[in-house]
């Protein structure tokens, strides 16, 4: 087997490792799983750093398991939380479950017939029978408080201000572990991998795995870092909140510009996390990049290579093109082929007007609609003058002072876009 710990190691994903993983990888095809519990119906890019080890793993020859927290969602994990979670209904939890279901078949085919073909479980199914004199008599007892109480999740709520703790989130590391010894039984499952703050919840199943299958039984562990910025900000958020994984919660757009927007710093950082490149084309990349930072090539490759992973090449295509509209030379046509959705994401924040349907299609002259219509100018005069120095345009075509604005330059059968000089937009929305 190739070293996939080395290459997990060079990419930064490493934080804690228990001894003997290693060689385990080394030795054969392990069975590997991380969990992703159902908080949302959707995945954000925190998530994508366990969908990038579930695919690695597969890479390197290894069997993945992604399972769905069904069960444990229904808890709420404290780990890394000062607060507890909003138990969710059965109904929410179900639609989240189905959700993270179709994003994860995404990344990874559940219907593969290769020997290390992924596999798809949800924790509910086998937690949902269980009663509760059962856990507490098969697994309750395997595990002591004091053991529990160590562990740092557990430790920082009781020590920290506000309501503690409640016997449901207590039990949510025995509930996760079980789901390990579940696993080592019927899929020979011997690694769990997860994030950093994970270590103490696996750690608990590596423990159950020994004690509920005697001598002998073996269970190992890794968690990845929590993935940061480099000014200490929380990675995987933009101005408008979470960057999700699906085009309904974030536009591909969207998506593509906030890895085009990272530093130089995290670029150089995230483009070994969140690409499959090669190390030599990565080590090229950074010498280009510190040769010429201006050049952004670090993060064009990033933006490319992500959005290409998540949505596809067709779908980065069109986000290139979105960006080159408001960056780049593009052409009327070049607007016109936008979505409404796409387009109101490109000039978001751009200033509007509305004008009605009845002068569009009467037509207008474009010293009116520069100032009386919009207000982009604040007088004829102004207007008249940018027009003589051929700094307007409308969709991105000049024009002139004796230009008539008519339904045929509208976009979407609904926008006209203004400009003057460079820089400054403006939007004439028809009402």
């Amino acid at each position: 087997m190739k070293n996939l710990v080395a290459e997990l190691h060079w990419r930064g994903l490493v934080h804690d490792i228990m001894p003997g993983t290693e060689e385990q990888l080394l030795k054969e095809m392990t069975t590997t799983y991380i969990g992703f519990d159902p908080t949302s119906d959707s995945l954000h890019i925190g998530s994508l750093v366990p969908i990038i080890l579930l695919v690695h793993l597969e890479k390197f020859g290894h069997k993945s398991v992604a399972l769905i927290g069904g069960a444990t969602g229904m808890i709420g994990d404290p780990s890394g939380k000062s607060d507890e979670r909003n138990l969710l209904d059965e109904a929410t939890l179900e639609k989240n479950v189905a959700g993270i279901k179709t994003v994860l078949s995404r990344f990874l085919n559940f219907n593969s017939t290769d020997v290390n073909a992924p596999i798809l479980v949800n924790n509910y199914d086998w937690m949902k029978d269980f009663s509760f004199i059962n856990f507490a008599r098969d697994v309750g007892k395997r595990i002591t408080v004091n053991y529990m109480m160590a562990k740092d999740s557990v430790k920082k709520r009781l020590e920290a201000e506000g309501e503690g703790m409640s016997f449901t989130e207590f039990t949510y590391q025995l509930i996760q572990g079980y789901d390990f010894h579940y696993l080592y039984k019927t899929h020979n499952c011997l690694l769990q991998m997860g994030g950093s703050d994970q270590w103490g919840n696996i750690t608990t199943g590596t423990e159950l795995v020994r004690r509920m299958n005697g001598e002998g039984a073996k269970a190992f562990a890794m968690t990845c870092p929590l993935i940061t910025k480099a000014d200490g900000s929380k990675f995987g958020k933009s101005e408008g909140g979470n960057v999700w994984l699906t085009t309904d919660k974030t536009s591909v757009y969207k998506f593509f510009q906030f890895w085009l927007n990272t530093t130089d710093i995290d670029a150089e950082k995230y483009i070994k996390i969140f690409t499959f490149l090669d190390q030599n084309t990565i080590e090229t990349l950074i010498k280009e990049q510190n040769d010429s930072p201006h050049l952004r090539i670090l993060q064009r490759k990033l933006a490319s290579e992500v959005t290409t992973f998540v949505h596809g090449k067709d779908a980065l295509e069109k986000a290139i093109e979105a960006s080159n509209i408001l960056f780049g030379n593009a052409s009327e046509n070049d607007l016109k082929l936008l979505d409404e959705a796409t387009f109101l994401e490109v000039f978001e924040g751009v200033p509007q007007a509305s004008i009605t349907r009845q002068d569009i299609e009467n037509g207008v002259n474009i010293v009116a609609v520069l100032n009386e219509k919009s207000g982009f100018f604040k007088s004829n005069g102004e207007a008249r003058r940018a027009l003589n120095a051929n700094s307007v345009s409308v969709n991105k075509v000049k024009v002139v002072e004796d230009f008539i604005l008519s339904d045929t330059d509208l976009i979407n059968n609904k926008f006209v876009l203004l400009q003057s000089g460079k820089k400054n937009y403006f939007i004439l929305k028809v009402d």
